[in-house]
């Protein structure tokens, strides 16, 4: 029992992240800029391989799609700095035990999240909207979100082991 002027006992320090998961952390925040800046330059009104009728009917775009494709790609780049909250000890927002189940879950839906859109690349409707260099273009800009999945399952991995110990 302690008393008011006691001080508490200290908490167990936390081993530092090994190397290869913060290089996994920063990775992954890395890997969201292509597709964002993809995202931020369609909305901007830059040829990305859409003619101007798709972009209306389609995106909206003039119109409430800009801020939609802006909010996506703002989302989805703070969404991949979550990572790095795993591997710093110098600000964490939640419990231990919190962050590592959020952790875990944000893994699991990064998985659901990135099979989907590979699906969604990979249907006939995609393709039709984007033809010859345009398409390369763009799956260049997409294809490092392929890793994701990877690198935040393993720096949760690192983490909750971390923890445990």
């Amino acid at each position: 029992m302690t008393t008011k002027g006691a001080p508490s006992a200290p908490s167990p320090a936390l081993a530092p992240a090994p190397r290869w998961a913060r290089r996994a952390a920063h990775a992954v925040a890395l890997c969201a800029v292509p597709s964002g800046l993809w995202r931020i330059a369609m909305a901007s009104g830059i040829y990305v391989g859409y003619s101007d009728e798709v972009l209306r009917d389609v995106f909206g775009i003039p119109g409430w799609g800009i801020a939609y494709v802006v909010g996506l790609a703002v989302v989805s780049e703070v969404a991949a700095l979550f990572p790095l909250l795993l591997v710093t000890d110098r600000w964490q927002p939640l419990r231990p035990r919190t962050l590592a189940a959020l952790a875990r879950t944000a893994s699991a839906l990064t998985i659901v999240f990135a099979l989907s859109q590979v699906v969604v690349a990979f249907t006939v409707e995609s393709e039709t909207y984007l033809a010859g260099t345009a398409h390369t273009v763009w799956a260049f800009a997409f294809a490092p979100l392929t890793a994701v999945p990877f690198l935040l399952t393993a720096v949760t991995w690192s983490y909750s082991r971390r923890r445990r110990a």
